[in-house]
């Protein structure tokens, strides 16, 4: 029986993320996904002799967006190297990139765990460009080769080996692409491949500070399958050392259909690069004046949120999590409680009817028809008791989405949905409803108090919702004396 608990696993991830712009890191292609193949291409994507490139400036400042808010070090003179390999997809045979002189140095990013927070050290943050897209599976003898993903601006975000875990994987890349999300400077989708993540992993016996041997694995669409790409791996590598056998430095893909990896090829040295500057590109400098003005546009972040709606509006800090996990949700927030001060109710209604709407909906809340004022009326509407939540929820909410531009108050006065504060028009129905439930009654007086909420609960149903519940519950009180 292997004991994997005396094992301790140490991870590095490497991610690359594709920024939002909208040409290429040093021409005026069209940066946009999709498209037909070798449509987003010209001389300069294709490396042709003769061809200048001229650097992006706005993939520099997401970069450096990116970078103050992994509070790393900004570089503050850069310049691109070529790197040279050849595989198929890469049409000059070399990638421009600053892998060997980083624009952003150090830094961390903070995650959740079990434990608690946890910081995780990031060793470097650099911009670089794409390659292209080898496709295998259109033809039988074939590998077509489409370049419209070469040249698209990169920024890759690499760890120091300090993650222990999946599950510490998991929350990273989680934290990483909200944060990528919430600066606009990528937008985090693995299944497109604009967000992409390789980990490093290896294991050894707690207490040893000598690393194991590494072992990449690639090819990973989602954060969960990089989670299980990783509890695969550990469990081979402890399993291999356990067996007597010897683990050895290579690359690995991983099967999301299987659960596993395999051996893509061997990676006992490093390769020899190449590395030199790059010659048709000048070096450049940034000022603090610069850096501080692409500060000055850095929007309030998940975690300053957090603090504020735990702090300054009262929330628990799970429901903060919840509306910051995504940042128009987090938006929609912000509007809704400009217009009402109810922000505990406010967040109830985003994670409940909002919400569901969007689970049944597609899940995006750019979608939403409800503008926040008008969901503002309609939390203001049952608060001031108007309404029941129930009613307001159920009968009024449905009818604003299919009328956005009608008011709250003018759809529950049209559907007759007002509360009836009247006592004469409530009294009846208390009377009728103790009529019909004489044991419930005799119950209720020999001591069993609970049955209150099942009196109040069949007012409200005779009432169709109309009642006013502290009248109600007045009322009741009264002649259950």
């Amino acid at each position: 029986m292997v004991d994997y608990s005396k094992y301790e696993t140490v991870i590095g991830l490497e991610v690359h993320a594709q920024l939002l712009t909208e040409s290429k890191l040093f021409c005026a292609d069209s940066a946009a996904f999709g498209g037909a193949p070798n449509t987003h291409i010209s001389p300069i994507t294709l490396g042709y002799p003769g061809t200048l490139p001229m650097l992006n400036k706005k993939a520099v400042e997401y970069a450096i967006k990116l970078g103050l808010a992994c509070h790393c070090t900004i570089e503050h003179n850069n310049y691109f190297a070529r790197k040279n390999y050849f595989y198929p997809d890469l049409p000059k045979g070399y990638q421009v990139s600053q892998h060997t002189a980083p624009i952003c140095v150090g830094g961390h990013l903070t995650i959740q765990t079990e434990a608690g927070e946890r910081r995780i050290a990031l060793n470097r943050i650099h911009m670089e460009e794409d390659a292209g897209k080898s496709i295998h599976d259109q033809d039988d003898d074939f590998t077509l080769v489409d370049f419209n993903r070469a040249g698209v601006p990169l920024v890759e975000i690499v760890t120091d080996p300090t993650i222990h875990s999946a599950d510490e994987a998991y929350a990273y890349l989680t934290e990483l692409r909200r944060l990528v999300r919430y600066l606009g400077v990528c937008d985090g989708n693995m299944e497109e491949g604009s967000m992409r993540c390789d980990a490093n992993i290896s294991v050894r016996l707690h207490g040893d500070t000598t690393l194991g041997t590494k072992v990449e694995v690639k090819n990973m669409n989602s954060i969960r399958n990089v989670k299980r790409a990783i509890e695969f791996e550990v469990k081979r590598q402890i399993d291999l050392i356990e067996a007597g056998g010897t683990l050895v430095q290579e690359t690995r893909s991983f099967d999301a259909a299987t659960g596993g990896s395999f051996s893509l090829r061997s990676k006992e040295e490093a390769n020899d690069y190449r590395y030199f500057p790059e010659p048709d590109l000048a070096p450049f400098h940034f000022t603090e004046a610069y850096i501080a003005g692409i500060r000055a546009t850095l929007p309030a972040l998940p975690e300053e949120l957090i603090a504020r709606y735990t702090t300054v509006y009262g929330l628990s800090e799970y429901d903060a999590r919840v509306i910051c996990d995504d940042k128009s949700f987090s938006d929609y927030y912000e509007l809704l409680i400009q217009a009402t001060p109810l922000y505990k109710a406010a967040a109830n209604w985003m994670q409940g009817p909002v919400k569901s709407w969007l689970n049944d909906n597609g899940g995006d809340i750019a979608t939403f028809p409800v503008p926040a004022p008008a969901l503002a009326a309609l939390i203001t509407l049952a608060d001031e008791g108007k309404v029941s939540f129930s009613v307001a929820a159920k009968s009024i909410f449905p009818e604003l989405l299919q009328q956005p531009t009608e008011t709250p108050l003018a759809i529950a006065t049209r559907l007759n949905l007002l509360q009836d504060k009247d006592e004469g028009s409530i009294a009846p129905i208390v009377d009728e409803v103790l009529a019909s439930l004489p044991a419930k009654v005799a119950e209720f007086k020999a001591g069993k108090k609970g049955l209150m909420a099942l009196f109040v609960g069949e007012v409200m149903k005779r009432s169709k919702g109309k009642a006013d519940p502290k009248l109600t519950n007045a009322l009741l009180a009264e002649k259950l004396k």
